[in-house]
This record gives structure tokens, sequence and C-alpha cells, in this order.
């Protein structure tokens, strides 16, 4: 079972393949995993909490960030919204009269300021 800010099984399905490839070769530490780093940036958006106050589960706030920052620089991002807004969720699509706003003299009134007598 997920976490409140955490991306499903899901969604990461459809997410993974849109981003850089996992390069666990190199020097030093291994870097963590996309996943959880996706998580802890999505921990952050969603809660509107500052770098610093992030869980450690999602590890460093500063490794979040500066992937956060390259990603954002490479347009993984952009790729992930265009990817995911091609397909659009319609079924829990609504528009009412309550979220339409009209401008007044839109509704069949005469138009322009009334002339005094």
């Amino acid at each position: 079972m997920t976490k409140r800010y955490e991306v499903t099984n899901e969604e990461w399905e459809r997410i993974a393949p849109l981003l850089p490839p996992q390069d666990p070769g190199g020097k030093g530490r291994p870097p963590k995993d996309h996943r959880v780093m996706l998580n802890g940036m999505l921990w952050i958006d969603r809660s509107g909490a500052q770098w610093r106050n992030m869980p450690e589960c999602y590890g460093k706030w500063q490794a979040v960030y500066a992937r956060f920052r390259k990603w954002t620089n490479d347009g993984v991002f952009e790729a992930i919204h265009r990817t995911l807004s091609a397909e659009p969720d319609m079924e829990n699509l609504g528009v009412d009269s309550t979220s339409v706003k009209v401008h007044q003299s839109a509704n069949g009134g005469k138009k322009g300021r009334k002339k005094r007598l």
C-alpha cells in the first residue's frame, strides 16, 4: 500500500520509462532509487513544506533537491506531463455553473453605462 504522497504502482509503470536511466556504476555510493526520489519530490510539492523538512525516508533533502533541479533542467517533468496529459482521465471531469464565471455583459443585458436623465 502506498503512502499518501507517493506514486502508485500503476502510476510508476507509466512514469518509469520517461525517467533517465538509473546509473549504478561509478565511484562512491550508488544513487538513490528514482522512485524514492520522485516520492520525496511529490511529498514536497503536495505538502507545501520546505525542502529541509522533508522526511529522511526519501533520503537527504539536498540529494532530492539536486535531482529535482537536474530533472527540471533536462526537461524530464515536461516529458512526463506531455505523456500523462495525452490520455486524460475523463472519469472525474465535470463542469457546472458554480465554477464557470460569466461577465455581467454576457447575460443578455444592455452593454455600456446607463445614461442619466
